[in-house]
């Protein structure tokens, strides 16, 4: 079953929790993370939890708990859940205050939850899918895994309502991230993918495949590309940790390659599910 966890204590997945001075609520001055589990086991845990931390930092928000104490707490929760495969969500935010945009002297408010993992329809990764080219007009540290999603939620919104899975950012004639993505793209059997900046998540997927792809021998290129070069791009395909390794049928109605799934990304995907 779904869990809840806010503030130190196990709660009804539909409990009512949040208090109106919450600042995540108010301001989205906070981070979060999501983790996959597999067989009950949480994937690429350690990494995850390093990348919150980093964040929070980021934003001058100390962690109420260790990296210790909240991987602990999260083998708890999967277990109590009786969940085998799942997403867990965290987050953490300045904490409870009058609204003020000075930060409170207060402690960090920290909220958790397990739900079954979403599914992507398996045709969607036979196939490929849709995606369209979107202006980044998001704040500048995009690195930071911020609560503040608006530019990406409209992006992917205005993406499926157009019958898209996806928008792409573009930013300064630049291909940047998906909404909820990295991207890659294969030409003449070499591995691009956007190098990090503050302009991207670091994504944890993202790296797996990036250590995958090397250690199967695939030359890999991080460097900048234009929309251009995806579209002539043999093969591309978005990660991210949902939707593991997605294959891109078509980018603005124009198809990649002959549309069809390429040989490196199955391959790709087969040793990253195996990984998991």
């Amino acid at each position: 079953m779904s869990i809840g966890f806010f503030n130190g204590e196990f709660i009804d997945i539909d409990k009512a929790v949040i208090p109106i001075d919450e600042r995540g609520h108010q301001f989205g001055d906070g981070v979060y993370e999501v983790v996959k589990v597999y067989n009950a086991k949480p994937f690429l845990i350690d990494a995850h939890l390093e990348r919150f931390e980093k964040s929070a930092s980021n934003i001058s928000i100390k962690l109420p708990y260790s990296l210790d104490e909240l991987k602990k707490l999260i083998l708890e929760v999967i277990e109590r859940s009786g969940i085998k495969d799942a997403e867990v969500y965290f987050q953490v935010t300045r904490g409870i205050a009058p609204r003020n945009h000075l930060f409170p002297n207060v402690e960090p408010s920290f909220t958790l939850t397990v739900k079954p993992a979403r599914k992507v329809p398996e045709q969607s990764y036979e196939h490929g899918v849709q995606t369209v080219i979107a202006e980044d007009d998001r704040w500048a540290k995009c690195h930071i895994k911020s609560l503040n999603l608006l530019p990406n939620i409209l992006a992917k919104q205005n993406a499926v309502e157009a019958g898209s899975f996806e928008a792409i950012f573009e930013k300064d004639g630049f291909i940047a991230e998906g909404t909820s993505s990295n991207v890659f793209v294969v030409k003449d059997k070499v591995l691009y993918t956007t190098p990090l900046t503050s302009n991207i998540l670091p994504g944890i997927t993202r790296a797996a495949v990036l250590q995958i792809a090397r250690e199967k021998g695939i030359e890999v290129k991080e460097e900048k590309f234009t929309k251009d070069f995806l579209l002539n791009a043999d093969e591309a395909f978005i990660t991210s940790t949902s939707v593991e390794l997605l294959p891109i049928r078509s980018v603005d109605g124009h198809l990649i390659g002959d549309g069809a799934p390429g040989a490196i990304t199955k391959a790709l995907h087969q040793s990253f599910k195996a990984m998991c």
